[in-house]
């Protein structure tokens, strides 16, 4: 009998995959690769700073670290490279903008902000930036579909490839039975399609749809930087970059729509001042909760059944330190993190 069966092929699960095995506990993964496309979608970045307030973003003392670990761990496990540091430009628009950076590059946020004030001709050629910028440092970005693949393809003897059935889930003494897989426990990572869960749809999710464009231009160079200006732009290969993404709480599918698209070309002129050529377009589905925090822990009737979802658009950066958080709580090392268990949805468990 194996220890858990992981239901996913998303970030999640894959996060969850490494961990398990670092800390030698045995699974299964079953699921279709691309029954949700989110993971695959994602720009795969991560930012230390929210810059509405210009505050630190929740625990990223605690996250950033913890991410650096994992992810080079990771490379080293898969032998394949897929994590880029890169510095995000943030314009100014106001000089108070620039009062308020230097002041917290001083303080609360001196790891994360470059103190210095950059002029607009210091920042990429034919890149909008009228009033300077600022540089956030401790960011990055991995290549999620480099991650996912890498991660299927290392764990191909552990893996299911087909949709999980939840008529086909036995509950049994001791554990859990899935067409002749055996496991003490079951964990599901399923993102937005939770909702087709029998077991954890009064998961109150506020999932929200995005879309991502594909573009090329010539006479751009970014490097290794990513410009965030209304919406970010971000280079995956040369001439190739990056550019999103939308948020749609009502049409939540994931067809590209022209809506969407018209959008974040209207945000990239904004951003440009050359031409480009829009050659990719994809949309997926965040798993965004309510509270905007990580849902994480077990059935409130079904103790060999878990739950990991909720990570939205900062999966990259939290998935890793609350996996390990999981798996120290499975080992009995460490409690479940309040802000996150699950338990905090108990009461709506039999309203729906």
């Amino acid at each position: 009998m194996t220890e858990f069966i992981i239901v996913g092929r998303g970030l999640a699960a894959c996060t969850l995959m490494h961990v398990f095995t670092s800390t030698g506990v045995s699974f299964k993964v079953i699921g279709k690769e691309n029954m949700s496309r989110c993971s695959q979608v994602a720009g795969g970045i991560w930012n230390p700073v929210v810059f509405k307030r210009l505050t630190k973003s929740w625990m990223a003392d605690e996250l950033v670290p913890c991410l650096t670990n994992f992810y080079n761990e990771c490379e080293s496990r898969l032998q394949t490279t897929f994590v880029t540091r890169r510095k995000i430009i943030k314009p100014f628009v106001e000089e108070q903008e620039k009062e308020l950076w230097r002041k917290k590059s001083k303080n609360e946020l001196d790891d994360y902000l470059d103190p210095t004030i950059y002029d607009s001709d210091e920042g990429p050629a034919n890149c909008k930036i009228e009033n300077g910028f600022g540089l956030v440092l401790g960011s990055g970005s991995i290549d999620m579909n480099a991650f996912l693949e890498a991660t299927s393809s290392f764990f191909r003897n552990e893996m299911v490839d087909e949709e999980f059935l939840y008529a086909k889930l036995k509950l049994i003494e001791g554990g859990v039975e899935y067409e002749g897989i055996k496991a003490k426990h079951l964990i599901f990572c399923e993102g937005y399609l939770v909702k087709n869960n029998p077991y954890f749809k009064w998961i109150p999710l506020k999932p929200a749809k995005g879309e991502v464009l594909k573009v090329k231009v010539n006479d751009l160079d970014l490097g290794h930087q990513i410009l965030t200006k209304a919406a970010f732009i971000m280079g995956i290969k040369e001439g190739q970059y990056r550019v999103g993404a939308t948020y749609e709480w009502n049409e939540l599918n994931e067809e590209p729509t022209e809506k969407a698209r018209l959008d974040l070309e209207t945000k990239l002129k904004g951003i440009l001042k050359t031409e480009y050529k829009v050659i990719g377009h994809e949309a997926g589905v965040r798993p965004s909760s309510c509270d905007r925090r990580p849902i994480l822990g077990p059935h409130p009737l079904h103790p060999n059944l878990f739950i990991f979802n909720g990570l939205g658009t900062k999966g990259v950066m939290l998935a890793p330190y609350f996996a390990k958080n999981f798996v120290n709580f499975y080992l009995q090392k460490e409690a479940l993190q309040a802000t996150v268990h699950v338990s905090r949805f108990y009461h709506l468990y039999g309203r729906t």
